[in-house]
C-alpha cells in the first residue's frame, strides 16, 4: 500500500471552497480504486494548513488514478472548484507506507529484521 500525503497552504478565508474541493475530491478517490482517509482542516493554530491523506494498493494503481488528471471531465471539475475558488495557495505531495496497529502484532508473532537491515547469518 502507498499513501500520498498532501499538505497544502490554504487561504483561512476561503475554507467552505475548500471543504468543496475536499468532498470532490474524496469522491474521485474512492470511485477509481483509493481509500481517502480525510481531510484534516485548521482548528486550532496555524489556520492556513491542512492536510489530506489516501492510499492506493501500490504506486501503478496511484499512476493510473493519476493519469486520469487534466482529461477526465471529473476530474477538470474539481480542480476548477480549487482554481477558480483560490483556496489553495500551495501545496506538496510526499509519498509514504503506513505502519499499521495490526502490523505490530504481525512482528511481535514473527520477528525479523526490520525492512532494510541484513538478515542474520545462520548459525552453525
Amino acid at each position: 500500500m502507498i499513501t500520498c500525503v498532501v499538505r497544502y497552504t490554504i487561504d483561512p478565508k476561503k475554507i467552505a471552497a475548500f471543504e468543496r474541493f475536499g468532498r470532490r475530491w474524496m469522491e474521485l478517490v474512492q470511485a477509481h480504486g483509493g481509500t481517502h482517509h480525510g481531510y484534516f482542516l485548521p482548528a486550532e493554530g496555524a489556520s492556513d494548513e491542512a492536510l489530506a491523506l489516501f492510499s492506493f494498493p501500490g504506486l501503478a494503481a496511484y499512476e493510473e488514478y493519476r493519469r486520469l488528471f487534466g482529461r477526465d471531465p471529473e476530474f477538470i471539475e474539481a480542480d476548477r472548484i480549487r482554481d477558480d475558488s483560490g483556496c489553495v495557495l500551495r501545496y506538496e505531495r510526499t509519498f509514504m507506507r503506513p505502519l499499521l496497529p495490526g502490523d505490530l502484532a504481525a512482528a511481535v508473532a514473527a520477528p525479523g529484521p526490520a525492512a532494510g537491515e541484513p538478515e542474520e547469518p545462520p548459525r552453525p
